[in-house]
């Protein structure tokens, strides 16, 4: 295997779905795919563009998101490195359902639907598990929908930011260490609201001793006053 291919499955096997992979569909998958570079801010792909490739995050960050009937912009979900996006067109070859957008610099590797498809027909355990992977961005999409709707600013903000300090926390003495950096206009767009009312809640919290920031990064002091939003 090439020094490239190794440093592919050492990254993917972050994923559930490559990890869940047998040592020979790794293998035969990562045969089949290319790397793609992209630059921050660059469009991927666009909702209702040909779907004819699933993705997956080698480096960088990429913005999964949907412009709403009023103009706002909405983040359904933000994929990082060794996590996929991309998958139902692999399935069901139809227009992309969402944008795709690169949050940073970083590079992509590139399955094609017409080199994966007959593949995964023909392991359907593997099929399987490309098919919960697809359940659970369903039930992503279906929170960050279902915040919107059920819950005030504080609300949706706080639980965006627990989520961010499970995903990408580090406990340090003084908090939790949120190490992924998001400018307001992105977190805007994670909670449908305008930087300027994220800004000042965000702000509130500050001077409340709920948040803090290390190095440009957010801290997370008082997780209980957040999940007492989230919990209503």
């Amino acid at each position: 295997m090439s020094a490239d291919r190794a440093a592919w499955r050492s990254t993917l096997l972050v994923s559930r779905l490559f990890k869940a992979m047998r040592p020979g569909e790794l293998d035969t998958v990562l045969a089949m795919a290319v790397d793609r570079p992209v630059r921050r801010g660059q469009t991927i792909f666009l909702k209702g563009d040909a779907g004819s490739s699933m993705m997956a995050v080698l480096s960088g960050r990429v913005r999964i998101g949907l412009i709403a009937a009023d103009g706002k912009e909405i983040t359904l979900n933000s994929i990082g490195p060794g996590e996929v996006f991309g998958e139902i067109a692999l399935l069901d070859g139809k227009p992309r359902s969402a944008d795709a957008t690169a949050a940073e610099d970083g590079t992509l590797l590139v399955l094609e639907r017409r080199e994966v498809l007959p593949f995964l027909l023909a392991n359907p355990d593997l099929m399987l598990r490309l098919l919960m992977v697809l359940c659970d961005r369903l039930r992503q999409t279906s929170v960050a929908l279902e915040d919107i709707a059920l819950f005030d600013l504080p609300g949706r903000l706080a639980r965006v930011v627990l989520k961010l300090a499970d995903d990408y926390g580090r406990k340090t003495n003084d908090g939790v260490r949120i190490e992924i950096r998001l400018s307001q206009k992105e977190i805007s767009t994670l909670v449908a609201a305008s930087r300027e009312s994220v800004n000042k809640q965000l702000g509130a919290w500050r001077t409340l001793g709920v948040l803090g920031s290390d190095g440009g990064c957010l801290l997370l002091r008082d997780r209980a006053v957040l999940e007492a939003l989230v919990n209503g």
